[in-house]
Formats: structure tokens, sequence, C-alpha cells
């Protein structure tokens, strides 16, 4: 099982990055999905989550309403749409899955991908 996570760069604040995470190795509608990320000198944070289906979604209060997580079944990704970017957003972004959505929030997913960067300029 292996996520492979692309879409970082650099953006000013503001703007807006599409981050995609592509899961090998897996039958992808068993997996729910989450994303996280750790800014530095910080500790990882859970950022968001959904259901296999997408049924289900849940975000931190810090990016409700202005990030969005989704799943594209047919390639075996999902995607969090990130708007109105702000420099405190700036972190290594990771995606994580598991078969029991109660593991996504608390950080003991199953899988992890290696992460990609997300620099946000004021």
């Amino acid at each position: 099982v292996q996520l492979v996570e692309s879409g970082g760069g650099l953006v000013q604040a503001g703007g807006s990055l599409r981050l995609s995470c592509t899961a090998s190795g897996v039958t992808f509608t068993k997996y729910h999905m989450g994303w996280f990320r750790r800014a530095p000198g910080k500790e990882r944070e859970f950022v968001a989550a959904a259901t296999w289906s997408g049924g289900t979604t849940y975000y931190s209060d810090s990016v409700k309403g202005r990030f969005t997580i989704s799943g594209d079944f047919a390639k075996n990704t999902v995607h969090l749409q990130m708007n109105s970017l702000k420099p405190e957003d700036t972190a290594v972004y990771y995606c994580a899955a598991d078969q029991d959505f109660n593991k996504i929030a608390p950080g003991v997913a199953e899988v992890w991908g290696q992460g990609t960067l997300v620099t946000v300029s004021s």
C-alpha cells in the first residue's frame, strides 16, 4: 500500500492550491482518507477527512470553509482544494488512509504518504 502526494508549491496569501494523493496497492473504496499537516517547529495536526464514499467529511476549525476534501475513485485519488490560503497554512501536508474512519482524525491511520510542501507567502 502506497500513498503519493503532489500539488504542493509556493503561493501568495489569498491564493489557492489543490493537493492530490494517489493510492496504489489498495482497493480504494475500502479506505477512508485524511489530510494532515506539520508546520515548521510544530506538531502534526489534523486537517480534513472523508469516508471513502465522500458521504461524510470532517474538517479542523482552522480550515473549515476554506479547504475541501474530495475523491476521484476512478483514479484512486483524493484531493484537498485549498482556497484563501494564509501564511499560517505553510506546512508539509500528508495524506493518510485507514479502513476505520475513526482512526483518521486522531492521526493513527494505517497508511501515510511522504508529504508535499506548501508555502504561503505574505
